[in-house]
């Protein structure tokens, strides 16, 4: 069996929720993260568009386009 070392930021979650929280202060905190990660996405994707703008054209083309990994025939 392997053990996994938490990461800095695991810990300090660990230490900051010690406590009980109710199903509200958990649903708060996960709005509060998820928003957070959307946020990011939203820049990193604005940062993306700035460096080669996106075209309704090459939306289009991304439609039609097949990207799954073909299954192999035995």
């Amino acid at each position: 069996m392997t053990t996994t070392k938490l990461n800095p930021v695991q810990l300090h979650l660990l230490q900051l929720f010690s406590h009980d929280l109710s199903q509200n202060e958990l649903t708060d905190i996960k709005r509060l993260l998820a928003d957070y990660f959307v946020q990011k996405a939203d820049e990193e994707m604005a940062s993306l568009q700035q460096q080669k703008p996106t075209t309704q054209a090459d939306l289009d083309a991304l439609l039609n386009t097949h990207l799954r990994t073909p299954y192999k025939t035995q």
